[in-house]
């Protein structure tokens, strides 16, 4: 595997076949621009390929996991068709890629943890958070319905109930509170989180190829199941970029005040 060939995901393989990728971008709480969103959907086919990796851990650096979008890249796609067929391309193959690579992975989350970034945390196979992590899908606040990953995976996790309250209202989860409900796999303090990923990887690494990557194969078969509603939940996120709603919630994020939505629409 070309570890050089990323330029916006941090790569190192390390003794084992163990893979690390760092999400780093500290003036933006590891946000991701149009560069690293490309990557984030395409390491997957390069990491299942290789014959070199065995297990992936995936953390942020710094302060968070990541903050999601790149309001630059937000901004471009609500307003040019291409860049937004592009993305909508990009995050489709975010998901089914995640889902599709044959290595296990785990994703270590401390801090924020929105957006594309959280896509990848919870569709790891092993998912470890602190307590104070802020896990949130951030879509609708945005304007724009709950696409990328909730549709596919909220309800198996949590539930049909708790999924809506947190997909609709918009209201973030500590890693505590995911771990209770089921949305993360464990929840660990904070000193604590590293050595805790780092441990669970070099165990998913030292097992069985075989009957590993076949168990995890054959497990998500349900999130295959759900790819129609996936998809469905992604074609309206990014029918959604094409209305006035997304303008005004992004610029109400820029401005940090509450977002004026329109009254009424024509559904």
């Amino acid at each position: 595997m070309n570890l050089t060939a990323y330029h916006g995901l941090h790569l190192q393989l390390h003794d084992g076949g163990l893979l690390e990728i760092v999400l780093r971008n500290d003036k933006t709480l590891n946000s991701a621009d149009a560069h690293t969103h490309k990557e984030l959907a395409y390491v997957w086919r390069d990491i299942d390929a290789s014959d070199d990796v065995r297990a992936v851990l995936i953390r942020g650096e710094g302060r968070g996991f990541s903050s999601g979008g790149d309001f630059e890249l937000i901004e471009e796609m609500s307003r040019d068709f291409t860049a937004l067929t592009r993305v909508w391309k990009e995050a489709r193959d975010l998901v089914y890629n995640v889902i599709n690579c044959s290595k296990p992975i785990v994703s270590a989350i401390h801090g924020p943890c929105v957006g594309a970034g959280l896509a990848v945390a919870l569709l790891a196979d092993v998912s470890i958070a602190t307590p104070t992590a802020r896990i949130l899908d951030g879509h609708t606040r945005l304007g724009v319905a709950a696409g990328d990953h909730a549709a596919i995976i909220w309800p198996l996790l949590c539930g049909l109930n708790k999924a809506k309250y947190h997909l609709l209202l918009n209201e973030p989860l500590s890693g505590a509170e995911a771990e209770r409900i089921g949305l993360v796999s464990l929840c660990v303090p904070e000193d604590e989180l590293l050595d805790r990923a780092w441990a669970v990887t070099r165990k998913l690494a030292s097992g069985s190829p075989t009957a590993v990557r076949w168990t995890k194969y054959a497990l998500n078969n349900w999130l295959r199941a759900m790819g129609p509603t996936f998809d469905t939940s992604l074609a309206l996120e990014f029918l959604g970029f094409t209305g006035p709603d997304v303008r005004e919630g992004l610029a109400s994020l820029r401005e940090k005040r509450e977002p004026n939505f329109q009254e009424q629409a024509p559904l």
